[in-house]
């Protein structure tokens, strides 16, 4: 039988048992038992890695979850708040430094060459 992901399951002790179900009435006898002497035991819905207190909210946060992933993300938004490249300063010099040497090439390309006559 393949492995379930979602179920019902008994937690005595703050502890999980080996009881599961996928339908919660089919634990319900089981529960009973284990509360007379566990009278802490309680019965969660376990979905994607965790426990929950039914598979409604499950489901709600999932929801919730999948419309965070759905939102886009306004062009300010960088990872780790606010994004700058830490080479521009770098590039900006160079950029600078490029153009004032094609200024100077330009203005200087007329003189000093061949006369035509």
């Amino acid at each position: 039988m393949p492995p379930r992901f979602a179920y019902w399951t008994i937690i005595a002790g703050g502890l999980p048992t080996a009881f599961r179900a996928a339908v919660q009435e089919e634990l319900l006898p089981t529960f009973k038992r284990i509360q007379e002497k566990h009278p802490d035991a309680e019965m969660k819905y376990f979905a994607r890695g965790r426990l929950w207190t039914s598979p409604e909210e499950a489901q709600r946060n999932a929801e919730a979850a999948r419309q965070r992933r759905l939102t886009p993300r306004r062009r300010e938004w960088r990872p780790g708040g606010e994004h700058r490249d830490p080479r521009q300063r770098f590039k900006d010099v160079k950029k600078a430094r490029n153009l004032a040497r094609r200024r100077q090439r330009f203005a200087t390309r007329g003189k000093g060459g061949p006369k035509k006559g």
